[in-house]
């Protein structure tokens, strides 16, 4: 595996790849990496020629500074996971690289009702961070295609907007959310879960599932309020439980008994924010 820290090293170099018309698969993390990232870089090498991974803590989608303070780092470990997993190229970039002082000041991203509602509303300026980095990695690495994890369900989509409105040819490809054998999505945050916490932390995919066996046609509050009770009596502070149509975001009240929806959980054990989601309906 190679390793880039400079923009300019690792731009020359899939300059000169892409002579050979080879597949750029691109994989950005923000490092701890878990086996949900190394499925990504598997899915990748199913279809694509090179295999790209990015690690950097992007500074500018916490809005809260202790958050982004606290995250894992884990450098070592994850070089050694991404070996494993076949990773052809890592690139791990300082702030100074992503951000140089004298680049010029992204203008605000357009992202409409995507940006106003669930983890939008309850982490202002986040998708506007995340946008900011995304968009300065694909003018970097110039993927063919781009993968992500379904437990980020909504960057997923804040993600999808971003390349329509900055036309950006890289396709995206949503992989299925890998969970711990008691059902916790795995992720980074978990980390930083004390054992008593890492106990608690699965009653978030006991709500997700609850909602997937319970839920009728008709009113969804009562279902959804049940939810976020018991989280609270379980130490949760809770951001939401709401219920959306899949394809949209559309938060809803009511349900017609065909829209596909999804469920998401959003949710402070302690110190820690965790999120999930689940599809309630297959199509």
């Amino acid at each position: 595996m190679i390793i880039f820290k400079k923009r300019i090293d690792i731009s020359n170099y899939i300059v000169n790849y892409k002579k050979t018309s080879g597949k750029i698969g691109f994989i950005p993390t923000m490092g701890a990496l878990h086996k949900g990232h190394i499925s990504l870089i598997e899915a990748s090498k199913k279809t694509d020629t090179l295999t790209i991974c990015s690690i950097f803590v992007n500074p500018t989608q916490f809005n809260n500074t202790a958050d982004f303070e606290k995250y894992p780092v884990t450098i070592e470990k994850d070089i050694d996971m991404l070996e494993k997993a076949g990773c052809n190229v890592l690139f791990l970039p300082s702030v100074e690289e992503i951000y140089p002082a004298d680049s010029s000041t992204t203008l605000p991203y357009e992202l409409g009702f995507i940006e106003t509602v669930l983890d939008g509303k309850y982490r202002p300026g986040h998708f506007q961070g995340v946008c900011n980095v995304v968009q300065r990695l694909l003018d970097i690495v110039q993927p063919n295609t781009i993968y992500l994890g379904q437990k980020d369900y909504q960057q997923c989509m804040v993600i999808k907007k971003l390349t329509e409105l900055i036309q950006s040819p890289t396709q995206i490809i949503v992989c299925p959310t890998l969970r711990e054998s008691d059902g916790l999505a795995m992720s980074s945050r978990n980390m930083r879960l004390t054992s008593v916490e890492r106990i608690k932390a699965i009653r978030i995919s006991e709500v997700l599932l609850f909602i997937k066996q319970e839920i009728k046609p008709g009113n969804l509050q009562d279902l959804k309020q049940r939810c976020i009770n018991y989280l609270t009596n379980e130490g949760y502070n809770v951001d939401y439980v709401e219920i959306a149509d899949a394809t949209n975001l559309i938060l809803l009240q009511n349900w017609d008994g065909k829209t596909k929806l999804v469920a998401l959980v959003a949710a402070f054990l302690n110190e820690v924010r965790l999120i999930d989601n689940r599809i309630v309906n297959e199509d």
